[in-house]
């Protein structure tokens, strides 16, 4: 077995609660406030190394467990109370292996413990497996980077036959022997990604428009203000998915938005931007979205022409009415995300139409390694997008996409709606928490493990 295997000594967790600058509404939901998980992981290797690894993300319930009889309290009590069981599980896991069997091999116990957290806080609703992943990111981006530490080596370049004691087939099946996730990774960071800006469904889109209390700290409060100064070009639309006259009404003016200030700037933007539309499982049917897009195409063609794919448009239980997403498909793009937390969902999506998969830290680095083979095997996109993902998180996220061959770029939305989370990090990775040109930069990005360069952040500035 390779002597880079694993086994952990210590997991520690911690829960910062932060709120948020302005309102993010997605979906049927609003996030004002929220908590951020870190979980601080020490391990050793077969060789003697030691290392001490740092994961973090947002219990977010409301995207997570959005549909429950209980309130956001006690979802986030719940997995909250699931955090600090699933670090002592891990804890727990002795034994000497990889950071992706460790997650897998720990997935039936993170199931469990799920129901008990769920029976305690929740007792009239099961947690969904989604959130339990959500929970287990945490963890498990600390235990990857620990990993890196203790080898002293890119936690990315040991995803390959020299530092996996298996291979992929140990979780996907007979198809994928000889399959590892290093075949499909790049072997360094790319040096920078366009960054999709988030038009939420209360952003306001002109200064003309910005409330009296709107906030005086310097950060933008408009659409046109965020292209101006971070000269975004990749634009992400969430929609309302009940109203297709103000969907695409807001598809149509977040377009000539961007053609304003390119034309007031004097072409200092590309052409045109990139465009794409989420609905956050709003829409009661694919019918819906094919009505939207063919609206777009007959009133704006140059705008159809601009939205890149569409973003799970509908419920995300693929099995609760097998939707078939070819009528979408055939028009553009159409993105699994909430859908998505297992490889059995993915497998599903492929067989009801979908066209690729959205990929998330959330749902944890560990599942992370066996989408993206899957998605390349089957020749479909991915996307990686966030979970308005601050502090350490950021750094996960934009390291995923930075390591992957996305579609185009990364979703880095925390700048908008929690920018005061990433001020600790902004100080050591100023170009993933400033965006310049459009572009996040991942210069920063060096070092053993996810390059978090923790050491130079410091804990207490993380409110550790």
């Amino acid at each position: 077995m390779p002597d880079t295997d694993i086994r952990i000594r210590q997991v520690e967790t911690f829960i910062v609660p932060v709120a948020a600058r302005t309102p993010l509404k997605f979906g049927a939901v609003v996030v004002e406030k929220t908590a951020i998980g870190y979980a601080k992981v020490t391990a050793e290797n077969r060789a003697g190394g030691v290392g001490v690894g740092w994961g973090a993300m947002f219990l977010m319930d409301l995207w997570a467990w959005p549909v429950s009889k209980a309130p956001h309290e006690a979802r986030e009590r719940a997995m909250a109370d699931l955090f600090r069981a699933y670090a002592a599980c891990v804890a727990g896991f002795t034994a000497f292996d990889h950071p992706v069997a460790i997650f897998h091999e720990t997935e039936a116990d993170l199931e469990r413990l799920a129901a008990d957290a769920a029976a305690r806080h929740t007792p009239d609703d099961a947690m969904p497996h989604l959130a339990a992943l959500v929970v287990a990111s945490i963890v498990d981006h600390a235990v990857h980077d620990a990993f890196g530490h203790a080898a002293g080596i890119d936690a990315y370049r040991g995803m390959g036959p020299e530092t996996m004691g298996f291979d992929l087939s140990r979780y996907l099946g007979d198809g994928f022997r000889g399959v590892y996730p290093s075949q499909f990774l790049r072997q360094d960071y790319a040096p920078r990604l366009p960054v999709f800006h988030l038009v939420g469904g209360l952003d306001v889109l002109r200064r003309a428009d910005v409330p009296r209390d709107a906030p005086d700290d310097g950060v933008p409060n408009s659409l046109d203000a965020w292209i101006e100064r971070d000269g975004v070009f990749c634009l992400k639309v969430k929609l309302r998915g009940t109203d297709l006259e103000w969907d695409v009404a807001r598809t149509l003016e977040v377009s000539r938005i961007y053609h304003e200030v390119r034309a007031a700037l004097r072409g200092d933007l590309p052409t045109s931007p990139h465009l794409t539309a989420d609905t956050n499982e709003q829409c009661a049917a694919p019918d819906y979205i094919v009505a939207y897009l063919r609206k777009v195409r007959e009133v704006a063609p140059r705008v159809f022409d601009d939205i890149l794919y569409i973003e799970q448009p509908t419920e995300r239980d693929l099995s609760a009415h097998r939707f078939d997403m070819r009528p979408i498909a055939r028009l553009k793009p159409v993105l699994i995300d909430e859908s998505l937390a297992a490889p059995d969902d993915f497998r599903l999506a492929m067989d009801l139409g979908w066209s690729g998969i959205a990929l998330k830290s959330c749902k944890c680095l560990s599942s992370d390694m066996l989408f993206v083979p899957m998605a390349e095997l089957a020749g479909v996109p991915y996307a990686v997008q966030d979970l308005t993902n601050p502090s350490l998180a950021l750094i996960e996220s934009v390291g995923l996409a930075a390591r992957t061959h996305t579609i185009l770029g990364v979703e880095a939305n925390s700048r908008q709606f929690f920018p005061a989370a990433n001020a600790a990090i902004a100080r050591v990775h100023p170009g993933l928490a400033q965006v310049r040109d459009g572009y996040a930069y991942t210069a920063s990005l060096t070092g053993p493990g996810l390059g978090y360069r923790m050491d130079e952040i410091g804990p207490a500035a993380l409110g550790l």
